[in-house]
């Protein structure tokens, strides 16, 4: 796979020189087929959250985080939906990347809920179960999961936006950091690290409908984007 890949709003792209990132194991650029050659051939309709990123302008999809990386350094807003493990390295990177005023919109889900044609073990298959403790930490934060919570989509009130949730994660500040500042239920985060800004969400489901009537998640995600834009 490229490094990165550059989906362009506008053919004026070198006249846009900061796109949002995305940086996902979710099927939100390409659709979930077997191999490459699968995935050209593919007609289906894009996905409504890669519709929503590109009213923004070009979309840059990172398959690493790495200090110097020339695509990484055009990124102003990283969107991080369900990522892989990051290697220590990664995670260095991104660090140093909002610390010095990058902002990151971060779903974290303990388990993920969408369904995935791909078998456990696959690859190609989302991530399960997000895994950046390392990373959280660093920041001041835990992600507890309860496993015993009734299974189901629900709608919660995440930082004044209506969200679908199912068997979300709750985040909880370590005390002393006060990097992080988590919200009542834990459902969300709000962090002010060095000049940058982050929005952590504990659950992936906004993105388990990829088709049928998205209105409802795009303007949730609308809002929690313009919602990281305007902190301060």
């Amino acid at each position: 796979m490229l490094a990165a890949l550059v989906l362009a709003a506008s053919p004026a792209l070198a006249a846009t020189p900061a796109p949002t990132g995305l940086f996902t194991s979710l099927p939100i650029l390409w659709p979930e087929e077997p191999d490459i050659a699968a995935v050209l051939r593919s007609e289906g309709k894009p996905h409504w959250a890669a519709q929503v990123l590109t009213e923004r302008g070009p979309v840059l999809a990172l398959d690493r985080i790495a200090s110097g990386d020339p695509s990484l350094a055009r990124v102003r807003l990283l969107v991080m939906a369900q990522p892989r493990p990051l290697a220590p390295a990664e995670s260095v990177a991104l660090d140093r990347w909002l610390r010095k005023g990058g902002r990151l919109l971060l779903f974290a889900d303990p388990l993920h809920t969408g369904e995935s044609r791909f078998t456990l073990g696959d690859k190609r298959r989302p991530q399960d179960i997000v895994m950046l403790a390392p990373l959280l930490a660093h920041w001041g934060l835990t992600l507890d999961f309860d496993a015993d919570q009734p299974p189901g989509e629900r709608q919660a009130r995440v930082l004044e936006t209506a969200l679908p949730v199912n068997m979300p994660g709750v985040l909880v500040a370590a005390r002393g950091r006060g990097k992080c500042r988590p919200d009542e239920a834990g459902l969300s985060a709000v962090c002010r690290i060095g000049k940058g800004r982050a929005i952590i969400i504990a659950d992936a489901a906004l993105f388990d409908h990829s088709d049928g009537d998205s209105a409802a998640q795009m303007a949730a995600l609308r809002a929690l984007l313009a919602q990281l834009a305007a902190l301060r």
